[in-house]
């Protein structure tokens, strides 16, 4: 399926923007880092040129005003700082619903947008730039400096341009912007019609330009595709180089039988001044042009569509499970012959799946970049200075996960800044930076990711917390309860402390929802707490919800997986241990109690129960729980399926899979295991099991 140009333009618009808003806010830091003003006047200035091409004319006439802004900044006419940087966030807003969804903008908000931004560089955005004056013709002129007398522009553009996308009048358009000028084209090496190739370029153009600007001004014209051209600049009082006289633009094959005179091509607008006639061309070396490096050598990637990836992996479970099925069934046989292609197909199987798996990931800092812009409005408007840190950004996660991410982290990081973080009194008053901080980290433990929301503030208030919970009767007054028990409020839906002006003032408003999103991801938070020093969230999530590894259990008659990335060790259950455990539900694991739950006794298992049963010992974070099974069959390679809406309520499972003789096995959600076995250890613990 061929994806419409404009549609094109405005994926590769949405990259821009996303970069620029990157770049402007490292600039609000670092308002005198040239790469970075650089940075954001080639944003602006590809946006404006490419919007152009394209028909969208309201985005490079917004545009234009920014670009030339940029441009004065990095000439050194203005400074950036803050007020500027603020603007134009605003106008890479206005800018990105130009693209996406132009009727719904209103043209006053891009006025009134385009009015601030004048006013702060202290005039018309737009206004040509000054002259050089009187006095300084006698000075000798630094290299590439402006000019009194012009310059002269021979251009060459390699015989693919089109093709490639580049409009080589929209950038002669650019040159125009400079100053007046003649734009003079060289048809020399152009066929005659019957012979002629539309798509390929075989035309140069010489431009005689009058203007006050620096030979820098002109390159910039064509900073992006230097690569694919030949540019001749010099001083209109120099000696005129020959017009690429040694520079081979015909069509391979081709023999041009006339030569039609050089004749100007007309300009897209009215030029500001008359043109000037071009001076008379002496001879002189000619210089090699240089079209060596290709499109190959500077990395190829290829853009896919986000639902073609997730139907490439919808394939592979199927081939995943059709490969369980063939191994299943060359091992119940005798034939070696099948054995050995089941075998082979596993092996390609697994490095498909892997490959596969492996294109779908994308490096967290995708999003990380986004709540770059939140903690920074936040920051105004709340008037708390925050710094924003990220950590982990090249940490992998399956796109999937990365989408349904980032919601519940901009709900953490908004109640961290706006909860969380004192105002600067405050924070002054117990001997802290004005300045306060918010850590967004990233990092792989094993087969998990952990994502972490670290602040400074005052950490969780968590007296308010347990009086809030009694006065909503979730708790009974004096009831003994552990700090993480009364922390655990927060996640309650509809829990809120937000009615008291504190610290604390509406933290877990929410949070019922951050935890439901997570949990619906097989995934777990830690909440932890310093009083005074601040708090943090801990999200522990799977690499993917597409295909994991898995531990092959049969409980009773009824087989199960559990994910392989939660499993610590397996053991025997031997009786001897069952003696030791007095009949309480511990197992002591080298000198370090356990819990263990019985399955058989959670599912209902009919039957009499495996002579030698097995202890497998899961983990989530640092809590420990083992699962009595009857046999462990095996590792899995296991699709993950999603319950029907009808078993919506059912929390100890987070999915379904089929296995190799084509039945479903139920895939267990391990944290809602350990909370269980640690309440029931609770409640059969004795001074003398401790």
């Amino acid at each position: 399926m061929e994806l419409d140009p404009t549609e094109t333009f405005r994926q590769e618009a949405a990259e821009l923007l996303d970069s620029l808003e990157t770049v402007l806010l490292d600039l609000g830091q670092t308002p005198q880092d040239r790469d970075l003003i650089d940075a954001a006047f080639r944003a602006l200035h590809t946006i404006k040129g490419s919007g152009a091409m394209f028909g969208f004319d309201r985005v490079a006439a917004f545009t234009h005003d920014f670009e030339t802004a940029f441009d004065l900044i990095r000439k050194g006419k203005i400074d950036a700082n803050h007020d500027i940087v603020t603007v134009s966030l605003s106008a890479r807003d206005y800018i990105r619903t130009l693209i996406e969804d132009p009727d719904s903008t209103d043209p006053i908000i891009g006025e009134a947008i385009v009015e601030e931004l004048q006013r702060l560089i202290g005039g018309d955005a737009g206004a040509p730039r000054a002259v050089l004056p009187a006095d300084a013709a006698d000075e000798e002129p630094a290299p590439g400096a402006p000019t009194q007398t012009g310059w002269r522009i021979e251009i060459a553009f390699e015989p693919d341009i089109l093709r490639n996308g580049t409009n080589p009048l929209v950038l002669l358009d650019d040159l125009r912007a400079l100053g007046p000028c003649t734009v003079e084209a060289d048809l020399d090496k152009v066929p005659e019609l019957d012979a002629l190739d539309p798509e390929t370029c075989l035309i140069t153009w010489t431009v005689t330009l009058h203007g006050a600007c620096s030979k820098e001004d002109i390159e910039d014209v064509f900073m992006f595709v230097r690569d694919e051209m030949k540019l001749v600049i010099s001083a209109l009082d120099e000696p005129a180089p020959s017009p690429f006289a040694a520079l081979d633009m015909s069509m391979p094959g081709v023999e041009p039988e006339a030569v039609v005179a050089a004749q100007p091509v007309p300009a897209p607008r009215a030029l500001a001044a008359p043109p000037v006639a071009a001076a008379p061309a002496a001879p002189a070396a000619p210089e090699k042009a240089e079209f060596n490096r290709r499109a190959e050598d500077k990395g190829s990637t290829v853009r896919v569509q986000a639902e073609r990836l997730d139907e490439l992996m919808d394939r592979v479970g199927e081939l995943v499970i059709a490969q369980a099925r063939l191994s299943q069934i060359a091992h119940s046989g005798g034939d070696l012959a099948i054995k050995a292609i089941a075998e082979e197909i596993e092996r390609l199987a697994s490095g498909l799946r892997d490959t596969t798996m492996g294109v779908r990931m994308v490096p967290m800092g995708s999003i990380f970049g986004r709540f770059r812009r939140l903690v920074h409005d936040l920051s105004r408007d709340l008037g708390k200075p925050v710094d924003f840190v990220t950590v982990g950004e090249e940490t992998e996660m399956d796109k999937t996960m990365i989408e349904r991410l980032a919601d519940p982290l901009v709900h953490l990081i908004r109640n961290a800044i706006d909860h969380g973080i004192e105002s600067a009194e405050a924070r002054a008053g117990t001997n802290k930076s004005a300045t306060g901080r918010i850590e967004l980290a990233a990092r792989y433990v094993g087969a998990q990711v952990l994502v972490t929301v670290q602040d400074d503030g005052a950490g969780l208030d968590t007296a308010r917390i347990r009086a809030k919970a009694e006065e909503n009767g979730l708790i009974q007054p004096g009831a003994s309860l552990s700090e993480h028990e009364i922390h655990q409020f927060l996640f309650h839906p509809g829990f809120s402390t937000a009615k008291t002006i504190s610290a604390l003032s509406g933290r877990g408003v929410g949070m019922d929802v951050v935890k439901r999103t997570i949990e619906a991801m097989r995934g777990t938070i830690d909440l932890t707490t310093i009083p005074g020093h601040g708090s943090s969230v801990t999200l522990r999530l799977p690499l993917t919800l597409a295909i994991i590894d898995g531990l092959l259990i049969r409980v009773g008659e009824g087989r199960y997986i559990i994910p392989l990335s939660a499993v610590e060790e397996c053991i025997e259950l031997t009786a001897e241990a069952e003696a030791r455990a007095k009949g309480r539900s511990f197992l002591n694991v080298r000198g370090e109690l356990v819990p263990f739950l019985r399955l058989r006794e959670v599912f209902d298992a009919e039957g009499q129960a495996d002579p030698h049963q097995k202890v497998i010992v899961t983990s989530i974070g640092d809590t420990r729980v083992g699962l009595v099974v009857d046999q462990i069959i095996g590792s899995h390679q296991t699709v993950i399926k999603s319950l029907s809406k009808l078993h919506s309520d059912v929390t100890m499972f987070s999915g379904a899979t089929i296995i190799g003789d084509g039945s479903a096995a139920l895939i267990m959600d391990v944290g809602q295991f350990v909370t269980l076995g640690q309440a029931r250890a609770e409640s059969d613990r004795t001074p003398e099991a401790a």
